[in-house]
């Protein structure tokens, strides 16, 4: 029995999903205008960790997360580049898929573009404005913030302490709105700057009602869990569920789930480009072990911030080091294992005995902290077996089929000596997903390391072909 941190109640919940055994889940994506950071990267490997226990414990995981593909920052880095914003949007996409792919974050079932949903952002602001919630004001369209009643309970606001705040700004927006703390859906164009038509004049969506349309568009009025870091909490998402539930007069989201920030130096300072002490997944790589990084962040439960460090990535790569040690000390043993033993029903038992106290840490609320300490118990389970005179097929198989599900929730995947048929698919598909976002290098090195397994591939115009050398 799964529970959830719902940030809405500020308690853990019982999570009972619209559709037995599926989930929609939204999870707010980059906007790209520059290389993800590591605290980027933290959202992205944190939630594919959430998505991939829950397919783990066999739901359907129907995983949209968006990219923002005009904004403010992409406009500016298409003048900087000499280049234009859609240019700039995909070259900065192809770079997320190329670090996420490197970081084993499984592609999204769909990743919707807002360039692409230009018809349906009009649409739903124009019903927003039919139905009196926003109003146009010399080309750009507001939402009225105080017309909907539940207004800051995400954020855990009142509306008397968000109007301190907003009476404060000043500029020529605040001369168009009707209340300081009403937002903009709708931007009217700028000289020079991409737009598009709409009924208000030439102009651009703004931030907030790009994911209210494409979580709806592709999910349904009503969704299972949104995601995100937790700098989105307000007012990002508070504004996705002001205008959505104004839309469709439905819940928005059942279960709201925010990450905790990566923080950097001695005074754990949040990692943000506008800080400049990021530190790029693009160049962290080609220095760290890409597996190392990815098991750094993804054993930290959500919620809680990670402290980057050089110190926590040696400890993190020595513990991964442990684990691959302990799977590959029993893989070994596959050549001299018998077919069966008189220990087999005990052992088998207490691989299910680890099974049912993995699922009761990480049911609860995805506590990979408390996982992965069931994780090194069974390396050293594994150890201790793979040192026994005389090991069982049976057992070596179950346990490495268990161990190996387990890293796969983390995004960590060891190799066996002798590949399997699903290893080498695995591989396979990978490499056609990085020759798909043109990283050859990738491809090649996926390439060489089934050619040093004794796997030979023929890629043919219906597909990629392998076959194990004689």
């Amino acid at each position: 029995m799964i529970q959830i941190y719902n940030t809405l109640t500020r308690e853990k919940e019982v999570f009972q999903p619209i559709e037995e055994g599926k989930v929609r889940m939204y999870v707010c994506g980059p906007t790209v205008y520059n290389y993800i950071h590591i605290g980027n990267a933290r959202s992205s490997m944190a939630f594919d960790t959430i998505r991939r226990y829950l397919e783990y414990r066999g739901y359907e995981v129907n995983y949209v997360s968006n990219f923002t593909d005009v904004d403010d920052k992409i406009i500016r880095a298409a003048k900087e580049l000499g280049i234009t914003a859609p240019e700039v949007a995909d070259r900065f996409i192809h770079a997320f898929e190329e670090d996420t792919n490197i970081l084993n974050v499984k592609p999204a079932t769909l990743h919707p573009r807002v360039m692409d949903h230009m018809p349906d952002i009009l649409t739903f602001i124009q019903t927003l404005i039919d139905k009196g919630y926003a109003y146009e004001s010399k080309g750009d369209v507001y939402y009225r913030t105080r017309k909907f009643e539940g207004y800051g309970n995400l954020s855990h606001q009142s509306i008397d302490e968000l109007e301190v705040g907003a009476s404060q700004r000043t500029g020529v927006e605040k001369e168009l709105k009707e209340d300081p703390l009403d937002f903009a859906l709708w931007k009217g164009a700028k000289e020079g700057e991409i737009s598009w038509d709409s009924p208000w004049g030439a102009g651009r969506p703004g931030w907030h009602i790009e994911c209210s349309v494409m979580a709806t568009k592709h999910l349904g009025d009503t969704i299972d869990i949104h995601g995100g870091g937790q700098d989105l909490e307000f007012p990002h998402h508070e504004n996705e569920i002001a205008q959505s539930e104004a839309k469709t007069g439905k819940k928005f989201a059942n279960y709201w789930m925010h990450n905790g920030f990566v923080t950097i130096g001695e005074e754990d300072e949040k990692m943000s480009k506008s800080l400049g002490n990021f530190v790029t997944v693009h160049e962290l790589v080609k220095e760290v072990d890409p597996q190392v990084l990815r098991f750094f962040m993804a054993t930290t439960q959500y919620r809680r911030p990670i402290r980057y460090s050089e110190t926590t990535m040696k400890e993190a790569g020595v513990n991964l080091q442990k684990l691959k040690n302990a799977f590959e000390n029993l893989s070994f043993r596959k050549s001299d294992a018998i077919t069966e033993h008189d220990e087999d029903t005990q052992k088998l038992q207490e691989l299910a005995d680890l099974e049912i106290r993995f699922t009761t840490e990480m049911d609860d609320d995805f506590n990979v902290a408390n996982g992965i300490t069931v994780v090194y118990e069974m390396a050293k389970w594994l150890n201790q077996y793979s040192e026994q005179e005389a090991v069982s097929a049976v057992v070596i198989e179950k346990a490495l089929e268990q161990f190996t599900q387990w890293l796969s929730i983390f995004g960590i995947f060891f190799l066996s000596e002798e590949l399997l048929d699903d290893d080498v698919d695995q591989l396979i598909e990978e490499r056609n997903q990085a020759r798909a976002n043109r990283d050859f290098a990738r491809s090649d090195e996926i390439r060489d390391l089934l050619k040093d397994k004794g796997i030979t591939l023929e890629d043919t115009a219906q597909g990629t072909r392998w076959r194990r050398s004689e």
